[in-house]
């Protein structure tokens, strides 16, 4: 088990994805199994245009603090919105996506804005940075295998003035870990953004989990047979 991290500080998770995102194999029983075994202290989750619940309802779940969030689908890219209290519809266009998570009083992140595999912001980030439009850019995302992509992020996270999130984006229970940040504690979004650039950073690139395991192969199999089954 880690060591518990400095008074004053909490490890954090800004990026992951439950059942409820309909590409995750990962339940809250699980989330709560696997951030205990860890300490980590607060998780994002973030489930793909969908809110999965309140502060509260979530944290009583995971035991541990939650920040309820979503990655929404936008039409320049996927955007993360934190400390949500009320879903925003998915292919908005991103200004009033972003309307829609400051109206609430939550904070825009940009998530692993670079990677070609992602619908992320991509060439589009800069011109929404100088329009105001994010508060942090995901600067590492252990999902990320290329690791320019996620060097490119902090570049450009840098260039703006911005903080930086970390994710594991995991969207099984193995995937939980493999990035985090260790960040002075915070007691809502203006603190959150405050303490990110505080933080230290720690991820390794984990990809997902298999969804099917691997047939074992008959004797005889020809090439060009029966393949395994992707990964998801």
């Amino acid at each position: 088990m880690p060591a518990p991290v400095m008074a004053g500080r909490v490890r954090v998770d800004c990026h992951l994805h439950t059942v409820d995102s309909g590409d995750s194999v990962m339940t809250l029983d699980q989330l709560a199994e696997r951030v205990a075994a860890l300490r980590i202290d607060v998780v994002c989750v973030t489930d793909h245009n969908h809110l999965a619940g309140t502060a509260e309802e979530l944290s009583r779940a995971v035991g541990v603090r939650v920040v309820p969030g979503e990655e929404i689908r936008t039409g320049s890219g996927e955007l993360i919105g934190l400390f949500l209290t009320e879903r925003v519809p998915y292919v908005l266009p991103a200004a009033r996506a972003v309307e829609r998570v400051r109206a609430q009083g939550g904070i825009v992140c940009a998530p692993h804005p670079y990677d070609p595999h992602r619908f992320g912001a991509g060439a589009r980030l800069d011109a929404m940075c100088a329009a105001g439009m994010i508060d942090a850019v995901e600067v590492f995302n252990a999902k990320t295998a290329d690791e320019e992509h996620n060097r490119a992020a902090l570049r450009t996270a840098r260039a703006w003035g911005l903080p930086g999130t970390v994710g594991s984006d995991a969207h099984d229970a193995d995937g939980v870990g493999a990035a985090y940040l260790e960040m002075p504690d915070f007691d809502g979004p203006a603190s959150f953004l405050n303490a990110l650039h505080e933080a230290e950073w720690y991820g390794e690139y984990r990809p997902h989990a298999r969804r099917y395991q691997r047939r074992p192969q008959r004797s005889g199999l020809q090439a060009g047979g029966e393949a395994d089954r992707p990964a998801s």
